[in-house]
């Protein structure tokens, strides 16, 4: 069974709907977008916070919950768009294979542990890479093109 930390009340309803609207309105909070995927079974859009992570030149979407809705959303229509106020950014995606994870791993959690170091189990920036390649499987990773 894929690993997945379901979000609570207050996650859902207060923390990601003022993190979204701020981000709808242009105001960036620690790299975070809104991610628009069309959904793998309705091809309808969906709408959802994420903090977008830039290593080494290039960008990532890293997702701390496991196999979330927009994670599966994404893996079956390889795109979808990035947004910051009234700008959209279309994009192709990548999912990473496991091996590749660790140091995409290491500056996520070097970036956003306060908010989001619950879902590694007790893995954090400065874990052994053994560590992290543990974790690894549980953390869907891509990469945005």
């Amino acid at each position: 069974m894929p690993y997945y930390k379901k979000p609570g009340w207050f996650t859902n309803n207060v923390f990601n709907r003022i993190v979204q609207a701020l981000t709808a309105l242009g105001l960036s909070v620690w790299g975070s977008r809104v991610l628009r995927v069309r959904g793998r079974t309705s091809g309808e859009w969906r709408s959802t916070p994420v903090n977008l992570l830039t290593h080494r030149g290039k960008r990532y979407l890293v997702a701390p919950r496991g196999t979330t809705q927009w994670v599966r959303n994404l893996r079956v229509a390889g795109t979808g768009e990035l947004g910051l106020g009234r700008k959209f950014e279309p994009f192709r995606a990548s999912e990473l294979a496991d091996d590749e994870k660790p140091p995409i791993l290491r500056d996520y959690l070097k970036r956003w542990k306060a908010e989001v170091g619950v879902f590694f189990g007790g893995v954090g920036a400065n874990s052994s890479d053994g560590e992290l390649r543990r974790i690894a499987p549980d953390h869907p990773i891509f990469k945005i093109e």
